[in-house]
């Protein structure tokens, strides 16, 4: 791509000490250290650093360029680098479009199924990949959990990439025959423009519950994040309208979606039947009269909300009823309301669950369908939120025979302050209303407590990590892995 094509499309100002005609940008990256040769070396303003004082190493690394602020411009590193500089006022925004442009805006070129919401993006993605993958189409997969690129599977740092890594990737995937990508859409992705330059061909919203205002201000700022994927950029919109939140979303052309036969919603359920190992039947109500018979391996009316969400996103792109029927009842979705069985006579379930309303849901769900105890393992991570965790404590001691507190990732804070806050709401809880309340800081401990209290016919809910194989202590990244723990505490009571 020209530089000067860039420039055009940027709105920026451009300064060069010789004529920037001739130069060419093939790539572009936020990381110094990751700069290729031909590459335009984005110097954005961070919260410990201003990227513009890695000039030097992207420079001697082959950047051909630099997009950066007036600020950066005035960096000595970027100020003597000798080669064109690209100013903008928001460069981070401008961001996203620059790169789908260096990369020959590759979302115009397969189908980009955007999904945010505080919870359910994992699922429903998950289930649309399913359905696509039952039609027989090429796939690709964005998201928490992994990244997969026409069924290899790549590691996932962020839930939505950076922008100039989303559209790199979504270009090889283009080149890999990749025709559809469900992707998880995040409030700081659309915040810190990551998906600028995406173009959804359907944008989707699951729910709005209280997270990330650590990053966020309030409720009504952390939805006009979640509410950029509806701005236009989405060709196609599906939105769950059981929430004001949801409500608001509306237009005359929303596909709308609701758990509630009588809501009015086009995407209906209904003869909602729950097995007693947690498989859940029922009925797809969509538009034109449709019906679809649906068997769903995750427990909870929540993943039957994804689902419909899913089947209305597989309709939008013309996916056939009896491929999304097949697509529901064979997903996987690791860390979400997984169960793990090694012949132990109890249920045991890992979840992500880690913020109120995904905590409150899931044990709902556990207890609908047990006739025994409800032993609950959780904890908080650090750096977060601080205002959810007396609430996570508060909804799993109401909804637990047993609760034992314990670590999640503290990060760079105290974890016995994290336990504490989140004692602090299960204990205001009337003892009436409530379980028993244990504390054990370590995490494995914990596990191995929760499974070593089980009888037949309880179940074991270990929330809070989900998928995760790391524990983050005090800057350092250790291996762990709830799936892993459960599973060594299981066998322990079953030999």
């Amino acid at each position: 791509m020209p530089l000067t094509t860039l420039l055009a499309r940027a709105d920026g100002r451009l300064i060069a000490d010789h004529d920037a005609m001739d130069t060419v940008v093939t790539g572009t990256t936020l990381r110094a250290h990751e700069v290729r040769p031909g590459d335009l070396f984005a110097a954005v303003p961070g919260s410990r650093a201003h990227g513009a004082d890695f000039a030097g190493e992207a420079l001697a690394a082959g950047a051909v360029a630099i997009l950066t602020d007036e600020e950066g411009a005035a960096r000595p590193a970027v100020a003597d680098a000798g080669v064109p500089i690209l100013v903008h006022p928001e460069p981070r925004a401008v961001l996203g479009e620059v790169a789908a442009w260096i990369y020959g805006e590759p979302s115009l070129r397969l189908a980009v199924l955007g999904i945010t919401g505080t919870s359910g993006k994992t699922s429903t993605a998950y289930l649309v990949e399913s359905g696509l993958r039952a039609a027989g189409l090429t796939t690709g997969l964005i998201g928490t959990v992994e990244t997969r690129v026409a069924g290899e599977v790549l590691p996932s740092s962020f839930t939505t990439p950076e922008a100039p890594d989303l559209q790199a990737l979504f270009a090889v995937m283009v080149e890999r025959g990749v025709t559809h990508c469900p992707m998880e859409v995040s409030s700081h992705a659309l915040a810190m423009g990551r998906v600028n330059g995406t173009r959804f061909t359907v944008g989707a919203f699951t729910n709005l519950s209280q997270d990330h205002l650590d990053f966020h201000h309030n409720m009504s700022d952390y939805f006009a994040a979640k509410a950029k994927l509806f701005d236009g950029r989405s060709t196609t919109e599906v939105v769950v309208v059981d929430s004001e939140w949801g409500q608001r979303l509306v237009t005359p052309q929303t596909i709308t979606v609701a758990l509630d036969a009588g809501s009015g919603a086009i995407w209906t359920a209904t003869d909602l039947m729950t097995s007693p190992t947690g498989q859940q039947t029922f009925t797809i109500h969509g538009p034109d009269g449709l019906q679809l018979a649906a068997q769903l391996p995750m427990p909870g009316e929540f993943n039957v909300a994804n689902a419909l969400v899913a089947a209305a996103i597989l309709h939008a792109v013309g996916v056939e009823p009896q491929h999304i029927r097949r697509g529901l009842a064979e997903v996987q979705v690791p860390g979400r309301m997984e169960r793990i069985d090694v012949g132990q006579p109890f249920t045991a379930v890992v979840d992500y669950a880690h913020k109120p309303a995904a905590v409150a849901q899931a044990l709902d769900a556990l207890r609908a369908r047990t006739t025994g105890r409800v032993i609950t393992v959780l904890g908080c991570g650090g750096d977060r939120d601080r205002g959810k965790r007396p609430l996570m404590g508060e909804a799993a001691a109401r909804r637990s025979d047993v609760l034992i507190v314990t670590d999640d990732n503290p990060r760079s804070e105290d974890p016995a302050a994290i336990r504490a806050a989140m004692l602090q709401g299960a204990r205001a809880v009337p003892a009436e209303h409530r379980g028993e309340i244990t504390e054990i800081a370590d995490r494995a401990k914990a596990i191995q407590h929760a499974v070593s209290l089980a009888r037949p016919g309880d179940v074991v809910f270990v929330g809070g990590k989900g998928h995760e194989t790391g524990q983050e202590i005090a800057g350092e990244i250790h291996p762990f892995s709830d799936r892993d723990e459960l599973t060594a505490a299981l066998r322990g009571v079953v030999q």
